[in-house]
C-alpha cells in the first residue's frame, strides 16, 4: 500500500456524558453495536484494522469498498432479520477456522458504516475540522459501504438515545485526534427493568458482595439468569452480606461461561426469588446483559 497512513493508527476515542450537549457547535450520529475499526484502501487492497490494532480482514471477506486510496473510520456491524445490530452473530464472526468464516460471510454478511475520512489520495486529514472531514466523507462513500446519519442539533439526536445504541456527539470544528479522548462524547442509551435478584458472588474482600446475580422469567416460568450487577460502595458490600443471608437457600449457582466471563470464578451463593431491584442497563447479546447493569432501587412494593 502507498496511503498516506499507516498501521498501526489507533482512532480516536470519546469521553461518556449523561446528556445530550445543547449548543450550535457539535454535530450527531447515532452509536454502533459493533467492531470498531479503521479500513485502509488502495485500489484493490484493504486492510481492517481494530481499534486496538489487531488484524480483522480476513474474518471480514465480504466486506468490499468504493474505488480509490483512502483511509476510513467506522463500525463492522452485523444485522438481523429485523434490520438490528446482533452483537452476538458479529461476535461469532471472529473465527479460527476458513471454513467458517466464509459460511458465516454468505449466513450472517457483514457492512461496514462510516463515520470519518483520515486520508484521501496523498492527503492526511487529520488535522482538518470534523465538518470538512464529514463533506469529504459524503463525497466518496458509496455503497456497499454505508455513510452513517448526521444531524446538526441534540433535538434530531434525542431518537437515537431510544431507537440506537445511542450517541456520538462530535465537535464540528476539532481536529481527528488519534488515541485521545478529545472532541468527541458519546451518551449511551440506557434502559430500564425490573429483575429478580437470583443470588450473590462473593466480593475480593472477605465478607463482602461482590455482585447481584440477576433473573427474568421465561413464559413458561422458569427464572433464567441474564446477568450481575456490581459497583456499589464498601458499605453497601458489607451490609448486603447480611441482608440478603435470611433469603439463602444453602444452595450454589453457576453461570454460563462465555467469552466476557473466560477465567472467572462464577459461583454464586443460591437467594429464594423474593426480591426485586430495578436495574439500568445500555448493552444486551443472546438474551443476557452484557455490561453497564446498575441498581437504581430495591423494589420492595
Amino acid at each position: 500500500m502507498t496511503l498516506p497512513l499507516a498501521p498501526p493508527l489507533l482512532p480516536q476515542l470519546a469521553r461518556s456524558r449523561s446528556s445530550l450537549p445543547d449548543d450550535p457547535g457539535w454535530a450527531f450520529e447515532p452509536k454502533w453495536d459493533g467492531f470498531r475499526a479503521l479500513a485502509f484502501v488502495d485500489g484493490d487492497e484493504v486492510e481492517l484494522r481494530s481499534r486496538n490494532d489487531r488484524p480483522l480482514t480476513r474474518y471480514f471477506p465480504e466486506l468490499s469498498f468504493p474505488p480509490g486510496r483512502y483511509v476510513l473510520d467506522g463500525e463492522i456491524v452485523v444485522r438481523d432479520a429485523r434490520g438490528r445490530e446482533d452483537f452476538d452473530a458479529l461476535g461469532q464472526r471472529i473465527h479460527p477456522a476458513v471454513s467458517r468464516i466464509t459460511r458465516l460471510s454468505e449466513e450472517t454478511p457483514a457492512v461496514f458504516v462510516a463515520f470519518d475520512l483520515l486520508a484521501r489520495e496523498d492527503d492526511v486529514l487529520l488535522d482538518l475540522p470534523y465538518e470538512e472531514r464529514r463533506a469529504a466523507l459524503e463525497a466518496l462513500v458509496t455503497a456497499p459501504v454505508e455513510l452513517t446519519p448526521m444531524v446538526r442539533t441534540a433535538a434530531e439526536a434525542e431518537r437515537w438515545l431510544h431507537e440506537a445504541e445511542g450517541v456520538m456527539a462530535k465537535e464540528l470544528a476539532a481536529p481527528y485526534r488519534s488515541g485521545k479522548r478529545e472532541g468527541m462524547a458519546k451518551i449511551k442509551r440506557v434502559r430500564t427493568i425490573d429483575a429478580v435478584v437470583m443470588g450473590w458472588r462473593p466480593g475480593k474482600a472477605e465478607g463482602t458482595v461482590g455482585a447481584l446475580i440477576l433473573g427474568l422469567y421465561e413464559p413458561d416460568g422458569r427464572l433464567r439468569e441474564v446477568g450481575h450487577s456490581s459497583g456499589f460502595t464498601a458499605k453497601e458490600k458489607r451490609e448486603l452480606v447480611e441482608a440478603l443471608r435470611p433469603y439463602e437457600t444453602g444452595e450454589r449457582g453457576s453461570a454460563e461461561p462465555s467469552r466476557w466471563t473466560a477465567g472467572r470464578d462464577l459461583q454464586w451463593v443460591s437467594l429464594r426469588p423474593e426480591l426485586v431491584v430495578e436495574i439500568t442497563f445500555d448493552h444486551t447479546s443472546a438474551g443476557r446483559i452484557r455490561h453497564g447493569a446498575k441498581v437504581q432501587r430495591w423494589r420492595e412494593d
